[in-house]
């Protein structure tokens, strides 16, 4: 079974499923009779929509090839940082590694990946882009609270950059007898990530007792954790194939 052919296969099998829990949402909608009912029902209905934008993003950019997949990760790497930029305070003094790390960073990480480089892409951002940041910082004079309000925007750009871009690269690997095929690793990773997620919510709602970390996430359970999990796990298993 060539590239495509598997590539068909996965599709198909997650426009299926995903067409299954658009009728199933549509039905438990209707017949929801509760607030919290109701708001479990639309919680998973609005996941399912997720998955519908997620699929034709991802379909497109299969076909459009490596440059359009960057691309978009750069733009979910862009997102992710500003939103937690915007959680976490900062100053005006903050203008230029906030600069650096929005317009320097984002793009340079995903161009090393585009060129092959992966030795730089690996150490860019933890060694580089960490010494870089508190430097830029200082330009500014502000020195009030200046380890805090830089730890703030080197881990952001850690989380929603560094980490990020791994999915991407696992265009980068070289597998014997796997040429051709790397962007099938990415959507099966992506695909098993966000299984585990909704089936985390899934075993959580229905059988959910025991908090994780209620201040922290209070819907959070260990039924719903390992339940999940597991399932994920297993599925992942079942889908060999793919990788």
């Amino acid at each position: 079974m060539n590239v495509q052919e598997k590539f068909y296969w996965l599709i198909g099998g997650v426009i299926a499923l995903l067409s299954i829990a658009t009728i199933i949402g549509m039905l438990l909608k209707r017949r929801a009779t509760t607030d919290s009912g109701r708001a479990v029902v639309d919680n998973l209905n609005q996941r399912t929509r997720a998955w519908w934008s997620m699929i034709a993003i991802f379909v497109a950019a299969f076909f459009i090839g490596k440059n359009a997949t960057l691309v978009l990760f750069g733009i979910i790497s862009f997102l992710a940082l500003r939103e937690f930029i915007t959680l976490t305070p900062t100053k005006s003094g903050d203008y230029y590694p906030l600069a650096l790390s929005f317009f320097v960073l984002v793009p340079l990480q995903y161009y090393l990946i585009g060129i092959d480089w992966y030795t730089l892409f690996s150490i860019f951002i933890p060694v580089y882009g960490f010494l870089l940041l508190p430097a830029f910082a200082a330009l500014a004079g502000d020195v009030e609270d200046f380890l805090a309000r830089i730890a703030k925007i080197q881990w952001g750009v850690m989380i929603a950059v560094y980490c990020v871009s791994h999915a991407p690269a696992l265009l980068l690997l070289q597998i014997p007898n796997f040429d051709g095929q790397n962007a099938l690793l990415l959507f099966y990773f992506m695909l098993i990530v966000q299984l585990s997620d909704v089936l985390q919510y899934v075993f959580g709602n229905l059988f959910g007792r025991t908090k994780v970390a209620p201040i922290v996430s209070p819907n959070k359970t260990l039924e719903g954790l390992i339940g999940g999990g597991l399932s994920a796990v297993l599925i992942g298993a079942g889908m060999w194939w793919i990788t």
